[in-house]
């Protein structure tokens, strides 16, 4: 089995190699390729990866290039994890909208459009050129915002399938708290990428108990302190949001804060400039432990889960992932991209029956959904007005003075990443 990774010189890179040597039996990977144009990291990351390949004693090979063509040529799937313009990008993503009095976050509002504009053109030209390679090939997309890149991808006929860490995050969290095996929890995941709630905590199965009234009676102040969330306000919703929640929840108090500190942008690159530093020290052999700050935590036992169900091999049967919504949600589009559990086979992933959502969480999806229809038709083909359009209607945004100079900083900031400015 061969597998690609694009973006391959990324600093997450050793957490996902970790977890390929960890669960070969679930992946068996023959080869993998490490596909990135940054030649020096990719060096360091790939003698790296090849270091802990060989101490757990992993018989696979390790390749590493910058010749895209040639890293997926024959790959079984392909995993996106890419960040176009880098830090750099995403440091601005995380100040501009500031100065606007919006959230800076680089998934969501107006920082998240601009990802997506630099980010779609490129994933849909690393697909064609995978679906030439091998039209049998899975795409599974890490790369942010997953839920507009996912759709991209699907709205072009690929085979592809979006991945979040934030499900498996939950899952951990809870079964430690719990005092369960992770396996064991099954989570009624549902929403849009870095939109969703837990609504149900299930024991053993899709079918099993649901202990989420139990849970948040028991840990509810833990849960709230890990969200930075007000503990009554789970116990007003009853269920569980992700901690992106917190952008629209607690919108003037983000701001405020985000306002007084350095960007996590800024911690993002020291902590990288340090990280390459380690993986420069060809007597490291495992991932070190500052990478748990990095982010993407669980990110390579999910990315294992998922292709090894994918390519028919011992994946979990039932997985949260980004795909199609074909009806699951039905006051979405069919082709809006939704998160939820999926039954995952080779065949890809089909949506599990999700109980009727209430006003207070369908509004918001369905909302944002509208958004990111507008988002996806910008990056596609751009201009001005799509952009300001997307912007005018995010639930972050929503003024029309805000959106128009949001749509100006966007530009300016991002013109050498949009062929159309």
């Amino acid at each position: 089995m061969k597998l690609t990774v694009v973006g391959g010189g990324s600093t997450y890179t050793p957490e996902l190699i970790d977890g390929f040597a960890r669960l070969r039996d679930t992946l068996p990977v023959a080869e993998l390729v490490l596909v990135d144009p940054a030649a020096e990291r990719l060096e360091l990351v790939g003698g790296l990866a090849r270091r802990i390949f060989a101490r757990q004693g992993h018989p696979g090979r390790i390749v590493t290039t910058a010749d895209l063509d040639a890293g997926v040529e024959g790959a079984d799937a392909v995993l996106l994890q890419l960040r176009v313009g880098g830090q750099a990008a995403r440091q601005q993503d995380e100040t501009w909208p500031l100065e606007c009095g919006c959230v800076g976050q680089e998934t969501t509002g107006a920082g998240g459009l601009a990802k997506a504009l630099r980010t779609v053109p490129v994933v849909l030209d690393i697909a064609e050129r995978v679906r030439r390679a091998n039209p049998n090939a899975w795409i599974i997309d890490f790369t942010n915002p997953v839920g507009i890149v996912t759709r991209a991808l699907l709205q072009a006929g690929h085979r592809a399938v979006g991945l979040c860490n934030v499900a498996i995050g939950f899952q951990r969290k809870f079964a430690a708290l719990l005092g369960t095996a992770p396996q064991d929890i099954h989570l009624d995941h549902v929403g849009l990428n870095h939109l969703t709630w837990e609504t149900g905590v299930r024991l053993g199965g899709p079918e099993g108990e649901d202990v989420l009234p139990q849970l948040l009676a028991r840990h509810g102040d833990t849960i709230a302190g890990e969200l930075r969330l007000p503990r009554p306000l789970l116990d007003r919703l009853g269920v569980v949001p992700s901690y992106y929640l917190r952008y629209y929840y607690a919108h003037d108090a983000v701001v405020r804060e985000l306002r007084t500190k350095p960007s996590r942008a800024a911690e993002v690159a020291e902590m990288e400039r340090q990280l390459l530093e380690m993986y420069g020290d060809p007597a490291l052999d495992e991932k070190p432990a500052l990478l748990a700050q990095r982010g993407g935590a669980y990110y390579s036992e999910a990315a294992v889960d998922l292709a090894a169900a994918l390519l028919g091999g011992a994946g979990s049967p039932y997985q949260v992932v980004n795909t199609a919504n074909r009806g699951t949600l039905p006051f979405l589009p069919d082709d809006a991209v939704i998160e939820v559990q999926a039954a995952v086979g080779p065949k890809g992933p089909v949506p599990l029956p999700v109980p009727a959502l209430g006003p207070l969480y369908a509004g918001l999806v369905a909302n944002v959904t509208a958004y990111e229809d507008l988002a996806l038709r910008a990056a596609l083909h751009g201009g001005r007005d799509r952009v300001c359009q997307a912007l005018l209607a995010h639930p972050l945004i929503g003024q029309y003075e805000y959106a128009e100079e949001l749509t100006d900083r966007l530009i300016a900031h991002n013109r050498e990443h949009l062929a159309w400015a």
